[in-house]
């Protein structure tokens, strides 16, 4: 795995307007008509970097931000603020030429294999189409060779290409997803909850192809996950985000066995740990707050135990700890977390 790295996300901003109309906007307020937006605050002023080889996983209750996080990396989404780089160059602000070399580059396993495959098309036309448009100088054998190499290493009969995505199981339809993703030989994918829509005694299967993948495409993977468990497994670095900020940013290891973030802590405490003593089940109270009105200051601070007025008025900022891991709370930054009541 080289240090050098290969993505990197610098104050990254994605905000929602859903205001609607002229009409809904409006209100009337001290005897005067107003007109107010309505703005969901997804992703806040989030940083990272991603080493090539390497697989950073995001983690999160629902609502977090970490689908569109992953999104607005992959281009899906424009950003509202920031800056993404691709081997140094940045790629939010391409177009044309520029944004279809890192198309190619990069690509993307949705959630739901069912929905993101077109049902009116072949497998084998799936497959093909995206080969035909970023490499016109290919020959029919060539793009369909290409395509039959793909399926066999998904673990996809290339005879089964004539068939349509809703004769296939969920486990399959997944693993030709992987395939449509793989057939452009991109090093990033960002892999959105992949296996969660999946049986669970398909998801390992699919969990472990993706890992043989990366070992022998040294493929790069951004993995978005609520399982803890899988996370754990499959990743080398960890990103904890709550209400679109970025908490938490550790080693696997080292966030697993020393998280420092109190929403970490947390998050962590909920993973069933059978004959293991000294964890305890932390309760979070509280409101949870919405993206559309964020919480001054830190905001975790209404459902946090270690909250200060600090924590109220004023937003932390990452910070690099000793042991490398990157932590936003005023709290650890202060030394007040070390013995966090469970």
């Amino acid at each position: 795995m080289s240090n050098t790295p290969l993505l990197q996300i610098k104050n990254l901003v994605k905000h929602f307007d859903i205001s609607g109309g002229l009409l809904d906007q409006l209100g009337f307020h001290d005897g005067k008509f107003t007109r107010k937006k309505t703005v969901v605050h997804a992703v806040n002023d989030v940083s990272f970097e991603i080493n090539q080889g390497e697989t950073l996983s995001v983690v999160g209750e629902s609502g977090c931000g970490k689908s569109t996080l992953a999104r607005t990396v992959i281009g899906l989404y424009e950003p509202t603020g920031g800056q993404v780089y691709y081997r140094g160059e940045r790629v939010d602000d391409k177009s044309g030429e520029s944004r279809k070399q890192f198309r190619t580059a990069a690509q993307m396993i949705f959630q739901d294999p069912y929905a993101s495959l077109n049902p009116r098309m072949k497998v084998s036309q799936i497959l093909e189409e995206p080969v035909r448009f970023h490499y016109p100088a290919l020959n029919d054998a060539e793009v369909k060779q290409r395509v039959a190499d793909v399926m066999e290493q998904v673990g996809i009969n290339p005879v089964w290409g004539e068939r349509y995505p809703h004769e296939f199981s969920g486990g399959q339809r997944q693993r030709i997803s992987i395939a449509r993703a793989l057939v452009l030989e991109p090093e990033f994918i960002v892999a959105d909850e992949p296996i969660s829509a999946l049986d669970v005694s398909i998801q390992a299967q699919v969990l472990n192809l993706m890992m043989d993948l990366q070992r022998d495409r040294n493929l790069t993977y951004l993995f978005i996950s609520h399982d803890l468990s899988v996370v754990e497994h499959i990743s080398n670095r960890v990103a904890v985000m709550y209400l679109g900020s970025l908490c938490e940013l550790a080693d696997a290891k080292e966030l697993f066995a020393n998280p420092q973030h109190p929403y970490t802590k947390a998050l962590l405490s909920a993973i069933p740990r059978m004959g293991k003593k000294g964890f305890s089940h932390i309760k979070l109270t509280g409101d949870v707050p919405t993206p559309i009105n964020l919480p001054t200051g830190c905001v975790f601070h209404g459902r946090c135990r270690l909250a200060n007025q600090r924590c109220v008025n004023e937003i932390p900022h990452p910070l690099t700890l000793d042991n490398g891991t990157i932590c936003a709370c005023h709290a650890v930054q202060e030394g007040r977390s070390t013995h966090m009541p469970s």
